[in-house]
């Protein structure tokens, strides 16, 4: 059955950019429906990208188009160190060829499994450098990215940090609520002691290396560094080295956070 829904706001809106702010898809992907003719308003096909929805019109999407958006592909990897979440250099291994039938997990296997083909373009939402290990997502989904990294984005990331060095309750208050980086000043962050020598990290922000730079700050060097949850999506018991597919009602609780 097509989605359907009816416009509400008093102001009239661009087509691509409700269906963003609708959670359907990115405002390029909406673009993409309306090029493609699969996109409509009170029955009659919006042919101009720029098109406007009134108030009370009704917008519906072609089935074709709910085929095309519910085949964007989003795994979930436990990234190994000396793996890259993106673009590799030199011989450097990337996280997509972690996507195998080999890899996938245990408990995943049997169900409908979609592998990415040569054309998927998989995404790092949220990038783990070479020397971190943890939970990583990739992702073709504009909506689900923007989500987790976007600019508005106000998800946690939780991390467990080994460290070496001296963990004192000054420089706790300094990796909390009291730094800069690169004239910037940082989120809060919740930093504690799990135990000694290891740091769990929660923040709403994720600069490069940004955790590694904190420690380093302070007078502390990283010598592990665990991802362990984005958001509501923690790894689990997800073996290192294995990924899974990102189920609908993980999709829905990120977009809801």
């Amino acid at each position: 059955m097509a989605w359907t829904r009816q416009y509400e706001d008093t102001e009239p809106q661009r087509v691509n950019r409700w269906l963003a702010q609708s959670g359907v898809c990115s405002r390029r992907e909406a673009e993409a429906l309306i090029a493609r003719g699969l996109v409509s308003i009170d029955g009659e096909r919006v042919d101009d990208l720029g098109r406007k929805i009134e108030t009370g019109q009704t917008l519906t999407l072609a089935d074709d188009a709910e085929a095309h958006l519910d085949a964007q592909l989003s795994i979930l990897i436990h990234k190994p160190v000396g793996v890259v979440s993106g673009q590799p250099e030199d011989r450097q291994i990337p996280a997509i060829r972690l996507v195998t039938k080999d890899a996938l997990w245990a408990r995943a296997q049997g169900a409908v499994v979609q592998l990415p083909n040569a054309k998927a373009r998989l995404a790092p939402v949220g990038r783990l450098d070479m020397d971190s290990r943890g939970l990583l997502i990739l992702s073709e989904d504009g909506v689900l990215a923007k989500a987790v990294i976007g600019p508005a984005s106000d998800l946690e990331k939780e991390y467990l940090v080994q460290v070496e060095g001296a963990i004192t309750e000054k420089k706790l208050a300094l990796l909390s609520h009291g730094l800069e980086l690169d004239g910037r000043k940082l989120k809060p962050a919740k930093v504690s002691v799990v135990e000694p020598g290891r740091l769990r990290f929660i923040l709403k922000e994720g600069r490069n290396r940004q955790i590694r730079r904190m420690c380093e700050a302070v007078g502390l060097r990283v010598v592990d560094l665990f991802r362990l949850r984005i958001g509501p999506i923690s790894l689990g018991d997800l073996p290192e080295g294995c990924w899974r597919p990102l189920t609908d009602a993980e999709r829905a609780a990120i977009l809801g956070g």
